[in-house]
C-alpha cells in the first residue's frame, strides 16, 4: 500500500477485513505532542503572570523539543519523518473533500491533511521560540540574544514573537477543532492513538517501522545543547 496505509482501498472491505492493533506512534513522537501541549500552555500561564524567568526557560525547553522533533522528522521512526507523511497539497484537499463522509481509520501515520497541519504547527513553534531568544520589550522580558542586535531590530522580532503567538494559538485552535470533527462526523479517535501508540487497523497493513530510543535520547541531547549554546554563550 502507498505510504504504508490504505488510502486507495476501498473502506468499506477496510471495515469487514480481519484487524488488529499496531503499534503507529512511538514513544519520542508522544512525548514529544504531549509535552508540547504542556510547555505551550505554561507559556501562556507564565506570560499572563508576567513570570518572565520562567515564560523564558519554557520557551527554551520548547525550542530543545522543537528542534529534536525536526531531526526525528529527518532520522526517526517511520511515522515521525516528514518524507512519509507529506503529500501534494492536491491529495491534502482531495482528503479534506471526504471529511463528510463516515468510515473507519485505516490511515496508519497523519493523512495528507494531517501532516500539513504538523509541518505548520512545527514551524509556528520554530518561529515563536527561536524569536523569543531575541525578544525585547523594553520592560521586563529580555530574550538571551536581544543585545547583540540593534534595538530596532530586537524591537520587530518582539512583534514577530507577538503576533507569532497569537497565529500560533489560531493553528492550535483549528488543531482541535479538526480533532473533534474527525471524531464527531468521521467517527474517528485520533486522540486514542496518540496516547498509547497503537491503532487497530486491518491485518494487511505492515506496521511502521520504528527508530531507536538511544537515537531519541542522543537526538534530543544534541538539541539541548544547541538551545543552552544559544542562550548562554551569545
Amino acid at each position: 500500500m502507498d505510504r504504508y496505509s490504505s488510502d486507495h482501498a476501498s473502506h468499506q472491505g477496510a471495515s469487514s477485513a480481519p484487524t488488529r492493533r499496531v503499534r503507529v506512534w512511538d514513544l519520542p513522537t508522544r512525548l514529544f505532542h504531549w509535552l508540547t501541549v504542556v510547555l505551550v500552555a505554561a507559556a501562556y500561564v507564565t506570560q499572563r503572570l508576567n513570570w518572565m524567568q520562567t515564560h523564558v526557560r519554557v520557551g527554551e525547553t520548547l525550542l530543545a523539543l522543537v528542534i529534536f522533533r525536526i531531526l526525528w522528522g529527518c532520522f526517526g521512526s517511520e511515522t515521525a519523518r516528514f518524507s512519509r507523511f507529506l503529500a501534494s497539497p492536491r491529495k491534502a484537499f482531495a482528503h479534506l473533500r471526504t471529511l463528510p463522509r463516515r468510515e473507519p481509520d485505516v490511515q496508519v501515520g497523519h493523512n495528507a491533511a494531517g501532516g500539513w497541519m504538523v509541518l505548520a504547527l512545527v514551524a509556528l513553534l520554530l518561529v515563536e521560540t527561536l524569536s523569543g531568544l531575541y525578544d525585547n520589550n523594553d520592560i521586563a522580558d529580555e530574550g538571551p540574544l536581544s543585545e547583540i542586535v540593534p534595538a530596532a531590530v530586537a524591537n520587530f522580532i518582539g512583534a514577530v514573537h507577538a503576533i507569532g503567538w497569537d497565529v500560533m494559538l489560531a493553528a492550535v485552535v483549528l488543531h482541535v477543532c479538526a480533532i473533534a470533527v474527525y471524531a464527531i462526523v468521521k467517527g474517528q479517535n485520533l486522540v486514542g492513538p496518540m496516547l498509547s501508540g497503537r491503532k487497530r487497523l486491518p491485518d494487511a497493513v505492515r506496521p511502521p517501522a520504528r527508530a531507536s530510543l538511544w537515537l531519541a535520547a542522543l537526538l534530543f541531547g544534541f538539541s539541548c545543547v544547541v538551545v543552552a549554546l544559544l542562550a548562554v554563550y551569545l
